[in-house]
């Protein structure tokens, strides 16, 4: 794995995690067999050949989820 990569993966597992906690918590079915097949290795996103500068510090928690039921853009925020 590539250290542009390993902060992007990180980032997604945790994501990835509570996701599925919170759909658990929220009594919202989660199949063994699907969240043992999630993988937060996809990043076709990341340009891998370039260089990067992660100058800031990761926040202490993460952001809230986005809302399953809205729609794409809708509970974005500041996007």
């Amino acid at each position: 794995m590539s250290a542009a990569a390993a902060p992007d993966t990180l980032w997604k597992t945790r994501y990835l995690d509570a996701i599925v906690e919170s759909r658990r918590g929220s009594g919202q079915p989660v199949r063994e067999e699907a969240a043992a097949r999630l993988s937060p290795l996809g990043h076709a996103h990341l340009n891998c050949l370039g260089r990067y500068a992660f100058t800031t510090q990761p926040p202490a928690e993460l952001r809230p989820l986005r809302d399953p039921n809205a729609r794409d853009g809708e509970d974005d925020g500041e996007f």
